[in-house]
């Protein structure tokens, strides 16, 4: 992740379990902040230094007029911000915070659907390609809820699915869509039924892994010269990276 991703114009306000902080990011250079209420109630603009940790976080410090120095690790995929600061008094704050953002910033940086999609094409490929039950722990919530009537809930009995699948079962990814927290993935999957089924799978991500999961699948119809028309499914589909975003 590079530091062009860093959200510039983007107006947040902050709230810490002591007091609440609004804060402008006017550039990655400069950041204003103001706390409203309480001994420490200021405003002020800082000059800062950003480094990027990847994963949409940052690494941002700076020095106060009164000598007071800051730094946050700026965590945009869970709305927090964890706070280190030296007061000029010589008190050490260590603070965590939640966010809201009041102003989006001047440029669309989200990587989390790019990250979510590369997630579920290694999750669907390793479970359902290679049969690889050991991948569940790894990409898989410990919390995992299954929406799939004929599968039990739960992370173990998704592990013990793929443990005794038939070799027969094989997974082909095509194309996949993402917005947000939310992947959809557009497949074909043989030897999960008497026939190959097209599949739609739908996963919540939360915490960089596979937290609930929704499908529909529908068996594959052959293309006919008499009816024409295009098949239901085509592995090159898989080309299409698609990425969604809302506008107001």
């Amino acid at each position: 992740m590079s530091l062009d991703r860093f959200p510039v114009g983007q107006e947040m306000d902050v709230a810490y379990p002591a007091f609440n902080v609004s804060l402008s990011l006017l550039s990655v250079k400069q950041m204003k902040f103001e706390i409203k209420e309480g001994p420490l109630a200021h405003a002020e603009i800082v000059d800062i230094h950003v480094v990027p940790l990847g994963n949409s976080m940052f690494a941002v410090s700076w020095q106060e007029q009164d000598g007071a120095t800051v730094t946050n690790v700026q965590d945009y995929d869970r709305c927090l911000i964890h706070s280190h600061a030296t007061l000029s008094d010589g008190r050490f704050l260590r603070m965590t915070g939640t966010f809201a953002i009041t102003r989006p910033a001047d440029q669309v940086s989200d990587d989390r659907p790019e990250r979510n999609k590369a997630l579920v094409v290694e999750a669907m490929t390793s479970l359902f390609q290679h049969r690889d039950a050991s991948a569940v722990e790894r990409l898989y919530a410990p919390g995992y809820v299954q929406h799939n009537p004929g599968i039990p809930q739960g992370r173990d009995a998704l592990q013990a699915l793929v443990a005794d699948l038939s070799e027969d079962v094989f997974y082909e990814p095509g194309l996949v869509v993402a917005e947000g927290d939310f992947v959809a993935i557009h497949g074909r999957i043989r030897g999960w039924a008497e026939v190959p089924q097209v599949v739609v799978d739908l996963f919540r991500i939360e915490g960089g892994k596979l937290a609930e999961h929704w499908d529909v699948l529908q068996n594959d119809v052959p293309v006919t010269a008499a009816l024409g028309g295009l098949a239901m499914f085509d592995p090159a589909e898989g080309a299409y990276r698609v990425q969604l975003r809302t506008t107001d």
